[in-house]
């Protein structure tokens, strides 16, 4: 009965030993497995067993990219203008077992060494270089920060400048300019929709001058078409009365009209001497007998 008891404590250990030493790796992590104090492996995802007493997880590493806001650092410009600028590193662990060994707390290597890779940076540029190059600044940063952390095991995806503080009197003078540069473009903006407004009135005023124009001389040619028709029938109606005179009387008659149409125009003139012939009856009665074979 003693070695009964024995045996199930035996087996009871051996399976809390078991069941204590299996680990389960979870996706997108990683432990460091050592073994009587020395690296052993690192475990990917899935089921794991260690040895017991022997085997221990040193490390459970996310291999997840983790982001880093790190606080404002002053920097000094090439002019002379100190600055304070933070920074975000996005950055993912590639070797767990260099990121386990290969530096004392990485987070805060990683900050410092950001840290002098900026003012080395920043030192080389001049203010409005440093605020208008931040693509730049953000490549050598990301370059020079990858290179330096590979020996850890991380690999440094990319770094941002999150804001850039000049100070306060920089600040000041830059608003002023600012502003003074939005008054200039307001000013422009101003001018040049007074201009294409005057340059619109000028074209309304010269499309209604060519209109007006076109209306007069369209008026006068109309005019003239309609004075034209009139002399035209006129002439019709006087050659057609020549034209019956001709069939119906003789010569004379024609020439007697003619002259007794001259004393009748030359009578209408205020300054005109009018001499009456002798026989101005029988001028008369001639001109009564041509009205009537007109109408007949």
């Amino acid at each position: 009965m003693p070695q009964l008891i024995a045996f199930i404590v035996v087996l009871l250990i051996g399976l809390y030993l078991i069941i204590a030493n299996i680990r389960i790796v979870p996706q997108s992590q990683s432990f460091v497995i050592e073994r009587l104090g020395a690296y052993k492996q690192s475990w990917d995802t899935g089921l794991h067993v260690k040895v017991p007493f022997i085997e221990r997880v040193a490390s459970r590493v996310s291999l997840k990219e983790r982001v880093v806001d790190f606080a404002p650092q002053p920097v000094i410009t090439k002019d002379n203008v100190t600055m304070m600028i933070d920074t975000v590193v996005y950055f993912q662990i590639t070797d767990p077992k260099l990121y386990t060994y290969g530096v004392e707390s990485p987070i805060n290597a990683i900050e410092n060494l950001t840290a002098t890779t900026l003012r080395n940076i920043i030192g080389d540029l001049e203010l409005d270089e440093s605020l208008t190059s931040r693509d730049l600044i953000n490549t050598q940063m990301r370059a020079i920060l990858d290179e330096a952390t590979d020996p850890w095991g991380i690999k440094v995806n990319r770094v941002e400048l999150k804001n850039i503080l000049p100070p306060k009197d920089i600040q000041d003078a830059m608003e002023k300019q600012m502003r003074a540069e939005r008054e200039r473009r307001e000013s422009i903006l101003r001018a040049e929709g007074q201009k294409r407004s005057a340059i619109l009135i000028a074209e309304g005023e010269k499309a209604s001058k060519i209109l007006e124009a076109e209306a007069y001389r369209e008026a006068t040619v109309q005019k003239a078409e309609g004075d034209a028709d009139a002399i035209l029938l006129v002439q019709r109606a006087r050659a057609q009365g020549i034209r019956l005179l001709l069939e119906n009387a003789p010569e004379s008659v024609i020439i007697s009209l003619q002259g007794l149409e001259a004393i009748t125009k030359m009578a209408e003139t205020p300054s005109s001497k009018l001499i009456i012939p002798s026989d101005l009856a029988g001028l008369a009665g001639l001109a009564a007998s041509a009205k009537e074979i007109i109408k007949d």
